[in-house]
């Protein structure tokens, strides 16, 4: 039977959908960063996460990027977002939380790395695509990157790990998923080998490893792995990262459903929740989950509160500050002296 990927002219339903998971493993991700640890199913539950959703939003974010976009239009979407939410996050941080901080725009808060290492992507990728294996020079500088001690400065180690997601998306093509579903049995299990390829290396040499690993913010010491170890570890990151994102096509549906909006508005939750976040942080609510009914209202609240800013007040709001109009005065055109 032939699948038709698009469900309607207008709109991609399977990426919709696919969007909406990952949206609310975004926000489930973050929430339970401060008890992740008090359970096994909230220890396993942050691991699969971080294997695989950023690595798949990244490569979504490509896969609709393969048209140039100005720069202006690059400003008003990205840049005008980050410098609004940066000074949210500051305000919120200094008079409701009172935590120390400064207004350092150079150095991302919370989860906006994110706008901060797209619009990075957006500006270069027309350039690298035509240097020859630009794909393995991405990889390549994706490993190098975490020798160094970079921190949160400009976002760079981000933008440098999470680069070959993005590039590979910008080169996939949408009839190659019908090739993703048919095989999807193959990438799942390349996904198992890979993963347990580093749980074995994990048992032999005793080496402790964090979901940190999946993080692409810290350098190879920051997750107590040496020189050699770390490429060798971020490498089977790559790897597990990739086969997740097509092993868990095979389980997003490809027709319109109630939750697809997630997956239309979720630059608004994107935003949103880590305002949301940080209040529940700092009133350390979140760090006292333990037992499976807490959990599981925790998780339930993740849900609520996914559909809660897709809603159309935050939606428009982030629609209105992504609206401003940017324009560059334009050099004046230098009149062509006519010969007599």
């Amino acid at each position: 039977m032939k699948v038709n990927l698009m469900s309607t002219k207008s709109r991609n339903y399977f990426l919709d959908n696919y969007k909406a998971l990952l949206i609310l493993l975004v926000v489930i991700g973050h929430f339970i960063e401060p008890c992740y640890t008090n359970n096994v199913f909230l220890t396993i539950l942050k691991w699969v996460i971080f294997s695989f959703h950023m690595p798949a939003f990244i490569f979504i974010s490509g896969y609709f990027s393969k048209k140039d976009m100005g720069l202006e239009k690059l400003i008003q979407k990205l840049v005008i977002p980050y410098f609004v939410f940066e000074l949210l996050y500051y305000f919120l941080y200094v008079l409701v939380i009172h935590k120390e901080t400064g207004l350092y725009f150079n150095r991302p808060k919370f989860s906006l790395w994110y706008l901060m290492s797209l619009f990075f992507w957006r500006i270069i990728t027309p350039y690298f695509r035509k240097i020859p294996g630009n794909l393995v020079i991405a990889i390549i500088l994706g490993l190098l990157v975490g020798f160094t001690q970079l921190g949160n400065f400009f976002s760079i180690p981000r933008t440098l790990f999470f680069y070959p997601f993005f590039l590979a998306g910008c080169y996939f093509r949408e009839d190659w998923f019908k090739t993703v579903w048919a095989h999807w049995k193959g990438f799942t299990a390349g996904l198992g080998t890979l993963a347990g390829l580093l749980g074995g290396w994990v048992l032999v040499t005793g080496q402790k490893l964090s979901p940190l690993i999946f993080y692409g913010r810290y350098s190879y010491a920051d997750t107590d792995l040496s020189n050699s170890q770390g490429p060798f570890v971020r490498l089977l990151c790559y790897g597990i990262s990739f086969l997740a994102i097509f092993a868990v096509c095979s389980i997003i549906p490809r027709k319109q459903h109630f939750y697809s909006i997630l997956g239309v508005r979720t630059m608004s939750i994107y935003l949103f929740h880590g305002l949301v976040y940080s209040l529940l942080k700092d009133g350390h609510i979140l760090e006292q989950v333990d037992t499976s009914v807490e959990t599981g209202l925790l998780l339930g609240f993740c849900v609520l509160l996914t559909f809660a800013l897709a809603a159309k007040q935050p939606y428009r709001f982030v629609t209105w500050i992504s609206s401003f109009p940017i324009r560059f005065p334009k050099r004046p055109c230098k009149s062509k002296k006519t010969a007599i």
